[in-house]
């Protein structure tokens, strides 16, 4: 059996570098190796967002450019809609009943993610079971590699409970386990170099970013407190400038050089930025170029959507299908 992959994003925003550091990159190049189905996963946005009607639906097509701006190929990777492929809607509610609540709340990204959001005493029943909903999404595809943080580590485990679960009810092998792609980059910090990055909080920089907005986001970055003077020593570890050009200057050697100088002094913060923003600028610049053109034709897009929608739809139909089959709810 070849492995497949499945990945995606909430559609709540248009994307930022960090979404290109953490996923896009790896997009393109594992899309050259394996079949890559992308899900633009609008019903898991709506579990924390489901009394905003129009932050996930206008984000779709947003989202949907970004992918294709950085180098996604329609002809190469599967993008689809969630909401538009209801079979995974049917194996949520079907795997719903072989999860307890309990287990649901021992999940640590669960917990995290409720703590993080502040819920409260109101955490919507959707969100709770988003575990339950991922790993819909990942058996209805048959895939066997999906690309996570460690933070994501505890949902594929109980993805891999379900399918343990559905094959002992079937008495045979009907779904894939999964294994996780983990990457080996670092998460890019915030520009403030505080705060998780986030477009309402003004502390990330978007691939849709023009130069003015660049060039602000570099200079308002965080570098060294203690750094006051060009001739002061100054501290590498913690920069968000530094950990800016390790991601995406194009030259290791020529970053270490900037490292050495910067923490003997003599090397000031204003140059560092004025390099950093040269980088980002031609980096961001034809991905935001061709963005603008793909935003000009959104009937192309929404081709595009439904024409990958479309062939999701055989797969994901199918394997639903199976699970009534073991149930013995088939027509």
């Amino acid at each position: 059996m070849s492995d497949s992959i499945l990945t995606g994003d909430r559609p709540t925003g248009a994307l930022h570098l960090g979404h290109y550091v953490g996923s896009l990159q790896q997009r393109v190049a594992l899309q050259k190796k394996f079949p890559q189905t992308i899900l633009i996963a609008d019903m898991q946005a709506l579990t924390d967002n489901g009394t905003d009607l129009k932050k996930v639906s206008q984000n779709i097509i947003e989202v949907l450019a970004d992918y294709l701006a950085v180098g996604i190929d329609p002809t190469k990777t599967t993008i689809c809609q969630q909401s538009a492929l209801p079979a995974l809607a049917e194996l949520t509610m079907f795997y719903a009943n072989l999860v307890s609540v309990a287990r649901l709340e021992r999940n640590p990204t669960v917990k995290n993610e409720i703590a993080s959001k502040q819920f409260g005493d109101s955490i919507p029943a959707g969100f709770l079971t988003y575990p339950i909903s991922q790993a819909a999404d990942i058996t209805a595809f048959r895939a066997t590699l999906v690309p996570v943080g460690d933070d994501q580590l505890p949902m594929l485990e109980q993805t891999n409970e379900i399918v343990r679960k559905v094959n002992r009810l079937a008495d045979k092998h009907i779904l894939n386990e999964c294994k996780p792609l983990l990457s080996n980059v670092s998460r890019l910090p915030s520009v403030d170099g505080k705060n998780k990055m986030s477009k309402s909080l003004g502390n990330t920089i978007m691939l849709s970013s023009d130069e003015a907005e660049i060039r602000q986001s570099v200079k308002s970055m965080y570098t060294d407190p203690n750094h006051l003077r060009v001739s002061d020593p100054g501290q590498v570890e913690g920069n968000v400038v530094f950990t800016y050009l390790d991601a995406f200057h194009p030259d290791s050697h020529y970053v270490t050089q900037l490292k050495s100088e910067y923490r003997a002094g003599g090397l000031g913060d204003t140059k560092i930025k004025n390099i950093l923003e040269e980088c980002l600028q031609e980096l961001i610049r034809p991905i935001r170029e061709r963005r603008q053109v793909l935003m000009s034709d959104t009937s192309y897009l929404l081709g595009v959507l439904k024409a990958g929608t479309q062939k999701a739809q055989h797969v994901t139909s199918g394997v639903a299908q199976e699970i009534k089959a073991m149930y013995g709810l088939v027509l």
